[in-house]
């Protein structure tokens, strides 16, 4: 392994030797190592079974969302097959750092686009993202986010007879509680706890994306759904961007798409919380 460690980084133009290397926790998909040599740090993630292209379009999230000029990024040195080797992101939460979080986040929600989706296809985790192109808000939402998932959760077995009865109901009867419009933004796509570190001098960092563009209150439920966000970051993002009255009411059915995700990469231990989306909404 160091050995493949010290070639990619050889790709990356650091010539000097490996002196040191830190496995990381906290991935669930890669194995993470902190690598020093005499002359930086480096962080290499590295995934011997990454799907074609996983590790590309990590690198072209983190450029999309480097390019929103908002929130820092690590910088990329090189991507392979199975590895990314880009900065490490070393440091600690200041006092500032949860506001100028929220206010970063916004300034990433006012990055307009002009439609729906991405060019290519990315991935959820370790599953595909389905991107492609959308004019509206509401088609997007059923076709290239929720019916994926439902279909995909079918065929693993995670979405029997009245769950998924249900699921494809709630797709039938969206526009009851979704309302459809053409204001797309630049979104990071995973935006969990786990995906921001704070680094130097205690700006945060963003990291792991599965960007799109799309609707900024899609990415703000998700936020809420595991926790891992102070209220000073709720307020800084509200001074730019006030929640609307009705987000509350069609705030789970935009965390669904995330809780099918971990549904079908986790499996069972997610269904209790698809089923009380699928049953606020369903109710037959």
């Amino acid at each position: 392994m160091k050995e493949m460690m010290q070639e990619a980084l050889r790709e990356a133009g650091e010539q000097a030797e490996i002196k040191n290397v830190k496995q990381l926790s906290g991935g669930s998909i890669s194995q993470a190592y902190l690598v020093e040599t005499a002359a930086a740090s480096y962080f290499i993630k590295w995934h011997e079974e990454a799907p074609v292209g996983f590790f590309r379009q990590e690198a072209l999230g983190l450029q999309f969302l480097q390019e929103a000029e908002a929130l820092a990024v690590p910088k990329v040195y090189t991507w392979g097959k199975h590895f990314i080797v880009m900065d490490a992101v070393t440091g600690t939460s200041s006092a500032h750092t949860e506001e100028e979080l929220g206010r970063g986040i916004a300034a990433l929600h006012a990055v307009e686009g002009s439609i729906f989706g991405l060019e290519e296809d990315n991935f959820i985790g370790e599953l595909p993202q389905i991107n492609g192109w959308e004019g509206s808000w509401l088609p997007f939402l059923r076709n290239k986010r929720l019916l994926p998932q439902i279909e995909l959760g079918r065929s693993l077995g995670r979405l029997q007879s009245r769950r998924s009865e249900k699921a494809y109901r709630l797709l039938d009867h969206l526009d009851e509680w979704v309302p459809d419009h053409n204001r797309s933004v630049k979104v990071h796509g995973d935006l969990w706890g786990g995906n921001w570190l704070p680094g130097r001098q205690g700006h945060p960092v963003l990291i792991d994306p599965a960007v799109w563009y799309g609707d900024p209150e899609f990415e703000l439920a998700f936020t809420h759904l595991f926790g891992g966000f102070s209220n000073t970051m709720y307020r800084a993002y509200e001074e730019f961007h006030p929640p609307d009255p009705l987000f509350e009411e069609r705030k789970p059915i935009y965390q669904l798409y995330y809780l099918l995700v971990h549904l079908n990469i986790f499996g069972e231990s997610y269904g209790s919380a698809v089923d009380a989306v699928l049953n606020r909404y369903t109710r037959f």
